[in-house]
């Protein structure tokens, strides 16, 4: 592929480069006309398919178009008609191209519940859905006997100038949730290493490791001092593999497996299971309260059979973003100060689980994330991933009969509407795929649409630095072999996938697809 200057928005993408712009805060760029008329906006009676997955950051900007009481910002009175890949979030008046396969059932903490025993869950709010919800096999209500504690996250517009974000909170908070007898099972998220290593400062992320540390240490210490048996490990890795081979940051998530330790007196001596992985960790936690494993459980516990359970609290410290690799090139887990978690996995029983490809549901070589870390850490089994289930119908040919992708196609061509493509631009995102959208504009080839407009999202996770203009350009070029789509807009997703109810970074987004607000690229 030859990127020149006839592919606008992705020569726009790299003027931005070289004013010290990055994909991540990218600011909204529009296309426009001769006139100076922005491009391919979104308006009254026009169609979307927001092809998105997860959802947990893309419910808000789909909130914005469809909810009929939305009190955040004044919308123009347009209808838009709205599709999205997968569900994300029940209610929404939108069709659903992949819904729910089914209630994920009989989790670790309904497991938990259905026994009568108390638990809390405690995180700060970048990451209070991770263990709210794909926790809890993406239920929405807490189980009976469930309590959650939301630490607000700094409000900042870069993590690297926090490094340490809401850590100390969330540690005191979960000393206080130990305090009560009453709680069987207590479990803390630690957000930094994820967050902040997305982020290309090493010093920030060697600060975030080492408070991530010392939290660990204070919440594993105050359950020794209550007799509880601590649980330390992680989501998914990170900054363990922050380099590339030949030198360039990696700012996403890796392969690698993530660490496994356990803090038990009683069980100092035990040696763990190997070759787990994170559906293990509901099984263990099970076996350690003395309840029982459910069939739907495919996951085995980490402890041997003879190891007796029952009239133990459970701490479950999530480290999140915390990989294990003994490689000390681009490692800034090994290179930080961790006195604490070296120590304990010096002293206490530990292994490594697998949190990546299958062993999350994902497709063979993919890296790992924090909706399927946490998923499999609270399902106890494997569960076939939306990208996964995606990727199976395009290649056996039922994605491009998709009753949602029709009604939207089908509705904006008899209609004489404009059909727009949402969503991020990317490779690696565990929020999306290009091939994804790729499939979109040729199922949109095959329908005859007339008009189609693309509104991409760029974040560098997992990419190489100044991936998002080769991926526009990519799109650009893959708009003109088709005959079908016009790239329109570019933003970064820091202000359209948003999770914490910044609503005006929502109304940022939102003013770019219908209004046009943004940085004008003349289309010629």
């Amino acid at each position: 592929m030859t990127e020149t200057k006839r592919y606008p928005m992705a020569e726009a993408v790299r003027a931005a480069y070289r004013a010290g712009e990055e994909d991540e805060a990218l600011e909204p760029l529009v296309l426009v006309d001769a006139a100076g008329r922005p491009i391919g906006r979104i308006g009254d009676g026009d169609y979307v398919i927001f092809y998105d997955i997860r959802g947990e950051r893309e419910v808000e900007l789909t909130s914005a178009f469809v909810a009929p009481d939305f009190p955040h910002f004044p919308r123009p009175p347009i209808r838009v008609h709205f599709a999205t890949m997968i569900e994300y979030a029940s209610g929404l008046p939108v069709e659903v191209a992949f819904p729910p396969l089914r209630e994920i059932e009989n989790t670790m903490s309904a497991v938990v519940s259905a026994h009568g025993l108390r638990q809390v869950k405690i995180a700060e709010s970048e990451k209070a859905i991770h263990v709210r919800y794909f926790l809890n096999g993406k239920r929405e209500q807490p189980f009976p006997g469930e309590s959650h504690v939301v630490i607000p996250s700094p409000e900042v517009r870069n993590y690297a100038t926090t490094p340490e974000m809401s850590a100390a909170q969330v540690a005191e908070a979960a000393v206080q949730a130990l305090d009560d007898p009453e709680a069987a099972l207590v479990v803390v998220n630690f957000a930094n290493v994820d967050v902040v290593g997305h982020i290309e400062d090493k010093e920030a992320i060697l600060r975030a490791v080492a408070e991530v540390d010392a939290r660990v240490g204070q919440v594993v210490t105050a359950a020794r001092d209550r007799g509880v048996t601590a649980i330390v490990t992680a989501d998914h890795g990170t900054v363990e593999k922050w380099l590339y081979p030949e030198g360039t940051v990696d700012t996403g998530h890796t392969d690698s497996p993530v660490p496994f330790i356990l803090i038990e007196p009683g069980l100092r001596q035990v040696a763990l299971r190997t070759g787990g992985e994170l559906a293990d960790v509901a099984p263990t936690v099970l076996h350690l309260l003395g309840l029982p494993r459910p069939a739907e459980m495919t996951g085995r516990s980490l402890l041997p059979e003879e190891v007796s359970g029952g009239g133990r609290r459970v701490l479950l410290v999530i480290a999140d973003g915390w990989g294990a690799r003994d490689d000390p090139w681009g490692n800034l887990i090994l290179e930080a100060e961790t006195p604490v978690m070296d120590r304990l996995q010096r002293e206490w029983p530990t292994t490594r689980l697998a949190a990546s490809g299958p062993a999350v549901g994902m497709p063979e070589g993919t890296v790992g994330n924090s909706e399927a870390g946490h998923l499999h850490i609270g399902a106890g089994r494997r569960v076939l991933s939306d990208r996964v289930r995606i990727d199976q119908a395009i290649a056996d040919g039922s994605f491009f009969d998709n009753p949602a992708f029709r009604w939207a196609m089908r509705g904006a061509k008899r209609d004489g509407t404009n059909l727009h493509l949402l969503g991020i631009v990317s490779f690696y995102s565990s929020h999306g795929s290009v091939a994804h959208l790729k499939a979109l504009m040729e199922m949109a080839r095959r329908e005859g649409v007339p008009r189609v407009y693309i509104h991409g999202m760029l974040g560098r996770r997992g990419e190489r630095p100044e991936s998002g203009a080769r991926y526009i350009a990519e799109i650009e070029e893959e708009a003109e072999r088709l005959g079908v789509g016009t790239v329109a807009s570019v933003i970064g997703r820091f202000w359209s996938l948003d999770r914490e109810e910044n609503w005006d970074r929502i109304e940022k987004t939102y003013r770019w697809l219908v209004d046009g607000r943004g940085r004008a690229v003349p289309s010629g």
